[in-house]
């Protein structure tokens, strides 16, 4: 009787619950449209207070990111990060955007700005990434692979970004760093600011002494941008910087751990370069050897297919749109696009979409390059991310200089897959723990 009683409990209040969510509950004005998708089909249903589903393709990434008048705004960036963003290049539209879009697309084109990346890249790599490998190797000690190279990451932008090193990757690679932990809790963000806004300050009384390399003296040169300004540029671009090159090689190491195979091509590919160019094991990489590891490239790209960095973009409707398989998107809507849910449909990547398959990109010995509305990894349209090229000379550079020098067993629990942690990059639920192993040099 008293089980009887407790059902009829919860079957009402569960029936209240629903009648309160759909009919009684205030509408938001705000509506939200979610466009993921299998591969098979495409569904409308009233969840929450309006949520939809359209076919997912290269067509609609198209209609959002690049159409002759953008009715749409990066706003879930500006609804989160407000405070964190501020008026960076990644929380604004418009002429603001435009304004920052212009001289950051310059700079990164420069090749002095490549050449401070590499050279940047090439330190962190053999004084203190290689060091941290070869101590593991030999002391068999176990290494999150994933905390190991988001200290890279974040030491090599505050680099690029600041030109100042804050050493999360010094020592044994677990040294903290007050500026890398504000940027893992929001509630520290007072932290963020005042570590930036120092920096900013001293750069800008030291105007005299030229600081040309990093990203912040290209700002400051020009000298209408304000501090807070400053700031917000610079904070973005370590943002988008330091968790994207890191998720991507944690789940590259992870996918070739599980393809021995694929794993061997790349090392031969190395091995074909270092011989054509006379070149031995531990000797740094220049920007043409880079472009020819294409095997390599194919590899990362297949890597980030499966398991982009960003694997949701959102945006928000300014004005009435149709998509072009007919849906409709009302002013004010939210409208979010899965490049995860793309890297896995059939109707995009064929019947194999879910096979870790390098040579998918390979064309007559070539990688070749995918349409951005095919393959958003890197976003498309006028947003398209300008560190695209940075971000491929790091990870080639990581990939080429450990894979040759270390093999890794992963340490995952009967084999089981890592579990996907969604923040704002597609991370690894407790990190990607293996044993490292230094190879014996090959002939």
């Amino acid at each position: 009787m008293e089980l009887t009683s407790l059902q009829t409990i919860l079957f009402i209040f569960l029936v209240s619950l629903y009648l309160y969510i759909f009919f009684l509950r205030p509408k938001s004005k705000k509506t939200t449209l979610m466009a993921s998708e299998s591969s098979r089909s495409s569904a409308a249903s009233p969840i929450s207070s309006a949520t939809a589903t359209a076919s997912l393709t290269g067509a609609l990434v198209s209609s959002l990111a690049a159409p002759p008048t953008p009715p749409y705004s990066a706003a879930l960036e500006r609804i989160l990060l407000t405070d964190f963003l501020g008026k960076g290049i990644f929380n604004t539209d418009g002429e603001l955007w435009r304004i920052q879009r212009k001289t950051a697309s310059y700079e990164f084109n420069t090749k002095s700005l490549r050449n401070f990346v590499m050279e940047n890249v090439y330190v962190e790599l053999h004084t203190r990434l290689i060091p941290i490998l070869e101590s593991a190797a030999r002391t068999d000690r176990v290494l999150d692979v994933q905390d190991i190279l988001e200290r890279f990451a974040f030491d090599n932008i505050c680099k690029v970004a600041f030109n100042v090193d804050p050493g999360c990757l010094g020592g044994d690679g677990t040294a903290g760093g007050e500026f890398m932990q504000a940027f893992e809790d929001a509630a520290t963000l007072s932290s963020v600011h005042e570590f930036a806004d120092k920096i900013i300050r001293t750069r800008l009384e030291e105007k005299a002494e030229k600081k040309d390399e990093d990203l912040l003296s290209r700002f400051i040169a020009n000298s209408e941008n304000s501090a807070e300004f400053l700031r917000d540029i610079v904070i973005s671009f370590i943002l988008a910087g330091r968790d994207t090159t890191s998720a991507a090689l944690s789940w590259f190491f992870w996918l070739l751990s599980t393809r021995p195979d694929v794993e061997e091509r790349i090392l031969q590919e190395l091995e074909n370069i270092r011989r054509q160019n006379g070149k031995s094991i531990g000797e740094i990489y220049s920007f043409d050897e880079l472009r020819e590891m294409h095997y390599l490239h194919a590899a990362i790209s297949e890597a980030m297919r499966l398991y982009p960095p960003v694997p949701v973009d959102t945006k928000a409707c300014k004005d009435d749109d149709i998509l072009p398989d007919g849906t409709v998107i009302g002013k004010n809507w939210f409208i979010s696009y899965h490049t995860y849910a793309m890297g896995r449909m059939e109707s995009i990547w064929g019947e194999d979409c879910c096979e870790f398959k390098p040579e998918r990109w390979i064309e007559n010995g070539i990688c070749k390059q995918e349409s951005p509305f095919k393959y958003p990894v890197f976003h498309a349209g006028p947003r398209m991310c300008l560190g695209k090229d940075m971000a491929y000379i790091q990870m080639k550079s990581i990939a080429a200089s450990v894979l040759e020098r270390f093999g890794m067993d992963v340490l995952l629990e009967n084999g089981k897959s890592p579990e996907p942690l969604l923040s704002l990059t597609l991370r690894m639920k407790g990190g990607l723990p293996v044993r490292v192993k230094e190879r014996l040099v090959r002939a």
